[in-house]
């Protein structure tokens, strides 16, 4: 079964403060040692949302068939820099399964 997660996350002022010069090597620093482990496992995407949210600045939509793997991500990432320097604040996790009506219907025809 195929799952999407939408985690919702508001940068701090702390992390505006950096400059972008910074900011762009912690993102390298976030492709490479956060998701870098499990791009074998989960897709993992970046979207802005600021212009369109007051309650987070950006969500990642991450796809994977791997709960266990998306649960050490999601552990790699409360044991980074970028929660314990308090630049991120993870908002809101929302999880669901690509057409799981259908998956039902297989297992119970």
């Amino acid at each position: 079964m195929k799952y999407g997660i939408v985690i919702r996350y508001e940068f701090d002022t702390s992390w505006l403060r950096l400059s972008r010069e910074e900011r762009n090597q912690k993102e390298d620093l976030f492709q490479k040692e956060i998701v870098g482990p499990f791009v074998d496992q989960l897709s993992v995407r970046h979207f802005d949302a600021e212009a369109f949210s007051t309650s987070y600045s950006d969500f990642l939509f991450v796809e994977t068939d791997d709960l266990k793997s998306y649960y050490y991500f999601i552990e790699k990432l409360r044991d980074s820099e970028f929660i314990a320097h308090g630049w991120v604040h993870l908002r809101d996790i929302s999880i669901g399964l690509q057409d799981g009506y259908k998956e039902y219907e297989n297992d119970n025809s």
